[in-house]
């Protein structure tokens, strides 16, 4: 019996209007175009703006593009799982808002948080269910409104931070493309260094925790940036050597947009060249669920049938993780 694999057959990407470029940022808070560019590589961030706008919409904006490019019968769907770190709301699931939205009246759903690392994670999952043979069609979304958590006056993580959602169809294959080999790892104990302080269980919101702004993200740079250098590489790096590939071997890197230095990391520890990574933090910033559904939406028509593309990415938690993924189709849709 052939060895089902769950392949990639589309992709579809979401990014708002309004551009957040870094001179108006400027204007906010105590900062340069040239030290963010400089710390970041980031010029420019997608802003989602409107009442009672959430992550929902931009996800949906990126199924119905999806959907344009490749016909899928929405009804044809079974399962929406989607990663995401600003759910439109505590509950009910965001996937499950995103279903009636978008009309996938005869899939079920749920969310995946695992801050940066989600969409690695919930492409692992969604992968299971193709594999199994208990599904023919799953959808991966990854989004996030980071802007919904940003403090504009904390120019440490305001400059980072941008909004976008991405996702790719999941259907089984048996002539080898698709999910081959994933390594995922999470650390708790990180968790004091990169988080949303209150809004949980364990601090809900009161008007103190709103007056001590304890509802943005907070983050220790340094020491994530030093986690994120070393984990990220590391992970990578093993799926290589997991799968006897060498640098040669691997036409695309799909690193998560978190840090243009962080990239280069990783890059050079898989001794690739630059020509092979796919990078747009310049334009979009850190869209953390978003980045690399992202990318592969940008570069679609690129990719050829049999490429072998590596996806890594780090996030707060710590959580980190990198797949192997032989691509199904050649990205020449329009």
């Amino acid at each position: 019996m052939q060895k089902i694999h769950a392949a990639i057959t589309g992709v579809g990407g979401y990014v708002p209007d309004y551009i957040l470029t870094n001179a108006e940022l400027e204007t906010m808070m105590d900062t340069s175009d040239e030290w963010i560019r400089t710390r970041t590589g980031i010029s420019e961030r997608r802003i989602l703006k409107g009442a009672d706008m959430g992550t929902s919409e931009m996800a949906v904006g990126a199924i119905k593009d999806l959907i344009c490019k490749t016909g899928v019968d929405p009804l044809s769907i079974e399962l929406v799982i989607c990663a995401t770190t600003t759910p439109d709301m505590q509950f009910p699931a965001t996937a499950n808002i995103i279903c009636d939205k978008a009309g996938l009246k005869n899939a079920w759903g749920y969310d995946v948080s695992a801050a940066c690392s989600g969409f690695i994670f919930a492409l692992t999952t969604g992968a299971q269910f193709i594999e199994s043979g208990r599904h023919k069609k799953v959808l991966v979304i990854g989004g996030d409104k980071m802007s919904s958590i940003m403090n504009y006056e904390d120019r440490a993580t305001s400059i980072i931070f941008g909004d976008g959602a991405g996702c790719v169809l999941l259907e089984p294959d048996t002539d080898g493309f698709g999910v081959i080999d994933a390594v995922l790892k999470s650390d708790g104990s990180g968790r004091a260094y990169l988080h949303q302080k209150a809004g949980g269980s364990m601090r809900p919101a009161t008007v103190e925790t709103v007056m001590a702004k304890e509802h943005f993200v907070y983050q220790e740079g340094q020491t994530v940036f030093k986690f994120a250098v070393k984990n990220m590489a590391d992970v990578a790096a093993d799926i290589m050597e997991r799968n006897q590939l060498a640098a040669d071997d691997i036409t695309w890197l799909i690193p998560h947009q978190a840090n243009k230095r962080i990239i280069d990391a990783t890059r050079e520890r898989m001794g690739l060249n630059p020509e092979k990574v796919m990078v747009n933090i310049e334009k979009f910033g850190n869209t953390t669920n978003g980045t690399l559904p992202l990318c592969m939406w940008q570069w679609e028509p690129q990719l050829r049938k049999g490429d072998n593309i590596v996806l890594a990415a780090f996030g707060g938690g710590f959580t980190w993780g990198s797949i192997y993924i032989r691509w199904a189709y050649d990205g020449n849709r329009k």
